[in-house]
């Protein structure tokens, strides 16, 4: 994806966290609907289930799917476990 635009700062960050987001981001990004839970709720396993969740509401709020799917902040697993 082109990134010229970007300063080198922001480019360096793009598809990451950069820091935690507040109670706002993960309010507004970090939930699940009734699709949403059903398609949670497909896979085996809390961790699963989980890791699936992770995922769906971190490319919500990203835009794209993290190198690495667990390099993400502890506070935001410990908000979607909460909600799971």
């Amino acid at each position: 994806m082109p990134v010229e635009f970007l300063s080198d700062k922001q480019a360096a960050g793009y598809g990451s966290f950069v820091g935690v987001p507040d109670r706002g981001d993960l309010e507004r990004c970090f939930y699940l609907d009734d699709e949403d839970r059903r398609l949670v709720g497909l896979h085996r396993g809390d961790q699963n289930r989980l890791g699936f969740a992770l995922q769906l509401t971190t490319v919500r709020f990203l835009g794209v799917f993290l190198d690495d799917p667990v390099d993400v902040p502890s506070e935001v697993a410990g908000y979607v476990a909460s909600i799971c």
